[in-house]
């Protein structure tokens, strides 16, 4: 049996971003999944305005608690963080990774910051600087965007060569940087290490859905805690996105197609 994964992110009633995308992928390629939402959403913001529930930090903190004493906390095999809703969680998310690591020392900690994009930080400083400060010097793996890692740590990233060097100031000793450069119409993907660079590119579609980033990082953590390498994690992770993507296309749909699509997720 697969390890369980914990997944800490944001909820939404209609579309596939945030733990509803991972969540769906990860149980589609076997893994449990233990869900704490930080926000709850009627849809992506980018989708408009709509109702958002944040819990409140102490209820979020007591939750996180419960499951730090669960007797079954060494069924863990990883925790990936995401989208937040309060600055308080991000305490409360260390904590967990914490007692998932006592629990089981081969655990692993996946941070995707969810916290800018290519206009700035889409999240409100307080949330920002505690990922940057609680989060990733205690990850395994991160998954910057470029413009994420460019303010995480402070450099600007001119071409590829600034891009390596940042990861590897970064702290966590995998990781994978996504809308890195690359040639003209092709956004490119790193996996940086410590003692090597893994490379993928793949056509920019301007028409792509919501929802890709937490796709890619379901998919490359579950290669990885399957025991695949860095280069088949890559390879396996931007090869199944690029194929949702074109499926979501296809079918016309502004969000990922996950359950039309999921024999490809299986595939991958």
């Amino acid at each position: 049996m697969k390890p369980a994964i914990i997944v800490v992110s944001s909820l939404v009633a209609r579309g596939s971003v945030g733990a509803r995308a991972s969540q769906f992928v990860l149980e589609r390629l076997g893994f449990p999944v233990w869900l704490v939402p930080t926000v709850t959403l009627a849809w992506h913001p980018g989708h408009g305005r709509s109702t958002r529930i944040v819990p409140d930090p102490g209820a979020f903190a007591t939750l996180v608690e419960d499951l730090a004493r669960s007797p079954h906390l060494g069924e863990v095999g990883a925790v990936l963080t995401g989208y937040f809703g309060h600055p308080e969680q991000v305490e409360a998310a260390a904590f967990l990774v914490a007692a998932a690591r006592a629990a089981n020392p081969d655990a692993r900690f996946f941070c995707d910051p969810v916290i800018g994009d290519h206009y700035g930080l889409f999240q409100p400083p307080g949330i920002a600087e505690a990922v940057r400060d609680r989060l990733i010097p205690h990850a395994d793996m991160a998954k910057p965007n470029r413009h994420e890692l460019a303010w995480l740590t402070g450099r600007e990233l001119h071409d590829e060569a600034d891009t390596i060097a940042a990861a590897r100031a970064l702290g966590p000793r995998e990781v994978v940087v996504t809308s890195s450069f690359a040639g003209e119409g092709a956004i490119g993907n790193l996996v940086v290490t410590p003692d090597e660079v893994r490379r993928a590119e793949h056509p920019l579609q301007p028409s792509a859905p919501h929802g890709t980033g937490d796709l890619l990082s379901a998919l490359y953590l579950a290669a990885r805690v399957g025991g695949g390498s860095v280069d088949d994690a890559l390879r396996r992770a931007v090869g199944t996105t690029v194929e949702m993507i074109d499926l979501a296309i296809e079918l016309g749909t502004d969000e990922l197609p996950l359950a039309a699509g999921q024999a490809i997720i299986a595939a991958g």
